[in-house]
């Protein structure tokens, strides 16, 4: 067994390669649609899946995101939430293979089906459970809103690219009906019906190793890492060792 600690960026980072792996991924990307819905983990994700097509030099992940929460301490914003825009590229969408630049999950929803891919990030999830939740800011409830039509009514496949520092371990549900509530303040919280794809899913998907989430927490730029005890096979534990160093120096985000 070998142990690794693995910072919020460097987990996004490995989410996004394997992610690009993905065999329904790749099914979509070569026959049908795939949508990558804007958010800090999915601009890993949308860099590492262009980067495969040969299309990365179009796009950034600077300004992927439609809200990201910040520290309360920062007088701009208030509540710990940005919802700044102005520089928002619009989500990834492709279409056998092709990146559709301005294009967003709005534009598409309606013509997607049975065999597409949507990815969407997540801001909770439970790792027993394996589901996962959205905070809910928009009065029509933003990207999600609009993909649950599609996912539900047509089958199209949810991919919930979602780091472990997000755990919970309540019930999704229960925590549902107890903040969305008339009269409560803040953001609203839907459960969703989709594949969760953590750390851990990353490592056995391009390793074959297990993970196991033993310990977390850090300081000085370690805060919200996780501590991974990896094993399996000689040659499976290696391999996940060569993947995490290539990770684990990734700089955190900044606005």
């Amino acid at each position: 067994m070998k142990q690794f600690v693995i910072t919020p960026a460097a987990g996004k980072f490995l989410i996004g390669k394997a992610i690009a792996k993905h065999a329904a991924v790749a099914k979509a990307l070569k026959k049908g649609a795939v949508v990558i819905v804007a958010g800090t983990t999915n601009g890993y994700v949308a860099e590492e899946i262009l980067s495969a097509l040969g299309q990365a030099k179009a796009f950034r992940r600077d300004h992927f995101y439609r809200g990201i929460i910040l520290p309360p301490d920062r007088p701009k914003f208030s509540t710990g939430r940005s919802y700044d825009e102005s520089k928002f590229p619009g989500d990834v969408v492709i279409i056998k293979g092709v990146y559709q630049k301005g294009k967003t999950i709005f534009d598409m929803v309606d013509d997607l089906r049975e065999g597409d891919v949507i990815l969407k990030g997540a801001n909770a999830v439970n790792l027993i459970q394996r589901r996962a939740a959205i905070l809910i800011g928009a009065p029509n409830a933003g990207t999600i809103g609009a993909s649950l039509p599609a996912i539900v009514g047509r089958r199209v496949k949810l991919i919930v690219p979602v780091g472990l520092e997000k755990r919970v371990y309540e019930n999704l549900d229960d925590l549902a009906l107890k903040m969305n509530v008339p009269g409560v303040e803040g953001p609203r919280f839907l459960p969703v019906p989709g594949e969760i794809f953590t750390e851990i899913d990353a490592i056995a998907l391009l390793t074959g190793a297990q993970a196991q989430l033993v310990a977390a927490g850090g300081v000085c730029g370690a805060e919200g890492s996780v501590w991974l005890a990896i094993s399996g096979k000689p040659e499976q534990e290696k391999a996940a060792e060569t993947l995490i160093k290539s990770v684990v120096t990734e700089s955190a985000f900044s606005f």
